[in-house]
């Protein structure tokens, strides 16, 4: 069997394509510097893996002999793990962005010997992807000088789309309305199935935290319950995991019930965040069950013994034919059900659409619900005690009979950012249901970063497998890492978690704020130059870190009377806003901070023996607009000076320097805040 320089690597990505015939490295300084000495042209072929279309392209093309003789002969080829480098990736998405107009992965470039682009693409078939290796080597052999051209008129390009100014406009953000750009936003909601009037559907948390929010702050019945429609059918779809539990990464169709069905660590976190913070709003019993799923499936499948969250299943796994398949672990047959439920198929066929709504190809079903457990209950007249039990057998079964079938990839490396998201999706758990085992498998991985991630100098690793840290880390590790302690800190009330999140902002500021522009820069000053140095500000399907960093400071601030993170992270707010008017959309979790400014921001400040009992207490309550700081005993520091009562338990609800008289029970604060 062949095998190239991959083999070497740790990501489980870059693995797969160890014994492909092209003669693949990684990126590092010795393979760019080859590329420069020997004046080659570089293929970068960018996936992760999970993906699908890059394995289907891998089959096509990297494990073909003909291909790989030509990329061998004429290329320095270069693959290029986006999760474990996304500074690397964001390049040349930009880049084909540019080229084409849209970007996605598996992305391939091909760059001059210096990594400049030059040309781009997604997903090729084989053929046109060796027309395409010819066409290039062609011209770089007999006309260099137009590709050199191209390249320095794209670089500049590239440079310009994430750049951000220094906005000096003086803006009242108490008195900026934001109604009118809800309203322009509500004009894309699918009213029918929730999400937006398109496909394919990607669940977007953030922008539905923000909405929740929002409806809740402006009393906006409508609103409410399009995000409650929202929830419903992604919970109700193909893309929830109705067996196993979590969600899929996004859904193909517009009715949420053909997945992509990979499963990414990410959109898992952030969605117990999300229906964990809906429960507090709707008391909806069904996304209690829905948090409880998935994180039963985080533990048993995504997290290792040490604590730490892996990355992603893949959407691929083999068929009965021994082939990889997109989604054939996941799905079932008529037959197969009738099998294996017996006497039950009639009612489990009705209640996940095993019929023409629910059927999907070559005889497979993916189950869907859009019936109610209420509707369920009068059609076959069960009590809920029944159906409960019945829907615990029927996943015990198919879970059983689909673990005989062989399993998704996983990908098996560790990402701090992404566990920095999951730390907060199991606080968040924790804060509303007060299950013990999830502030557990917070803690466990919060002390897990600090003691394999976190170095001596206070920096972080970005990656971590098999017992080995590696890869600078970047902004949104720091970003994800400050909000996961901030949030422990909030129901533990151990201090190490909110000075660990201030010491490692205080590092951010050091390696990554651009003194000029008031923003942090992706990538740490101590990091290899790339084509350009980019400020990562649009939120996406996660938020932008640059502001999960903002909303840290804005938090951090007031934790610590810290003027400068005050200051900064309103001058962040300020340089976006000329382009959240646009795109609200795609700044959800910055119009999350500017809600701060725009309503009461409170500090309810517990002191005394009883703090984590009236914490807990607290928390069980939906206020987005609050810190919670406390302690047993006396305490320095900005929120605890001359508060501390022997033998009593005072809670402090403070708003701009003004505090309310301290009230020893939880029912009266929570009365000074609503």
């Amino acid at each position: 069997m062949y095998t190239n320089d991959l083999i070497n690597e740790t990501s489980p990505y870059l693995l797969q394509h160890a014994h492909n015939p092209v003669d693949w490295m990684a990126w590092n300084d010795t393979t760019l510097q080859k590329a420069k000495d020997e004046q080659k042209l570089m293929v970068i072929s960018i996936g992760y893996a999970a993906c699908h279309w890059c394995h289907v392209m891998e089959r096509e093309s990297f494990e073909d002999s003909t291909v790989a003789a030509v990329m061998n002969a004429n290329f320095i080829s270069v693959k290029v793990d986006r999760e474990e480098r996304p500074d690397v990736d964001q390049i040349y998405i930009n880049a084909v962005t540019l080229m084409t107009g849209s970007a996605g992965w598996p992305l391939n470039v091909i760059t001059l010997p210096d990594g400049r682009p030059v040309w781009g693409g997604t997903y090729f078939p084989k053929d046109q992807w060796k027309d395409a290796l010819a066409k290039m080597q062609d011209i770089y052999t007999n006309d260099p000088q137009k590709l050199i051209d191209y390249a320095t008129r794209l670089e500049e390009g590239i440079k310009s789309m994430d750049l951000i100014k220094l906005n000096t406009e003086d803006i009242d953000f108490s008195k900026y309305s934001t109604d009118e750009m809800v309203q322009k936003w509500s004009q894309s909601f699918d009213k029918t199935y929730g999400g937006y009037n398109r496909a394919p559907k990607f669940m977007m948390p953030n922008n539905y935290e923000f909405l929740l929010r929002y409806a809740v702050e402006k009393k906006d019945d409508a609103l409410l319950k399009q995000v409650v429609l929202t929830l419903d059918n992604m919970a109700y779809g193909g893309v929830y995991d109705h067996i196993g539990g979590g969600f899929s990464r996004y859904s193909t169709d517009v009715k949420w019930h053909v997945p992509h069905f990979e499963k990414m660590l990410y959109d898992n976190a952030q969605l117990v965040s999300l229906y964990s913070n809906a429960y507090l709003v709707t008391k909806d019993e069904h996304y209690k069950e829905i948090v409880s799923e998935t994180l039963d499936f985080i533990a048993r499948e995504m997290t290792n013994n040490e604590g730490a969250f892996y990355s992603s299943l893949d959407a691929d796994s083999e068929n009965a034919a021994g082939e990889l398949e997109e989604g054939s672990y996941y799905v079932y047959t008529k037959e197969e059900l009738q099998k294996e439920l017996g006497s039950d198929f009639d009612l489990f066929e009705s209640y996940y659409n095993v019929n023409s709504f629910g059927k999907w190809e070559h005889g497979n079903y993916i189950l869907i619900r859009n019936k109610t457990d209420k509707e369920i209950l009068e059609k076959f007249s069960l009590t809920s005690e029944v159906l409960q039990k019945k829907k615990k057998e029927w996943n015990e079964k198919l879970y059983a009979y689909r673990n005989l079938r062989p399993k998704p990839r996983l990908d098996d490396k560790t990402l701090t950012s992404w566990n920095g998201l999951m730390i907060k999706g199991y606080v968040d758990a924790y804060k509303t249901f007060g299950e013990d085992n999830y502030l557990k498998a917070a803690l466990k991985n919060a002390n897990f970063i600090s003691e394999k991630q976190l170095k001596k100098d206070g920096s972080l690793y970005h990656s971590y497998k098999d017992g080995k840290s590696t890869i600078n880390g970047y902004l949104e590790d720091y970003a994800a890492v400050i909000q996961g302690y901030i949030s422990l800190y909030e129901v533990t009330l151990d201090k190490q978690w909110i000075e660990k999140a201030k010491q490692l902002a205080d590092y951010s500021f050091e390696y990554f704020f651009d003194e000029e522009k008031h923003m942090f820069y992706f990538t740490s000053k101590e990091d290899a130059a790339l084509v350009s140095r980019n400020f990562e500000f649009r939120d996406n399907v996660i938020p932008a870190s640059n502001s999960i960093m903002a909303k840290n400071l804005f938090v951090l601030s007031h934790h610590f009377d810290e003027q400068k993170f005050a200051k900064t992270a309103k001058q962040m707010l300020v340089n976006v806003e000329p382009e959240i008017e646009q795109y609200p959309a795609g700044f959800s979790n910055w119009l999350d901070l500017l809600a701060n400014y725009q309503n009461k921001y409170y500090e309810v400040v517990i002191v005394g023996a009883d703090a984590m009992e009236k914490t807990k207490e607290i928390n069980k309550n939906y206020i987005p607009n609050k810190l919670i700081a406390g302690t047993i005993q006396p305490e320095k520091g900005a929120l605890f000076e001359g508060r501390y009562v022997a033998d009593e338990t005072f809670i402090y609800v403070c708003v701009n320097n003004a505090c309310r008289l301290p009230v020893t029970k939880t029912e009266k604060a929570l009365e000074f805040i609503n």
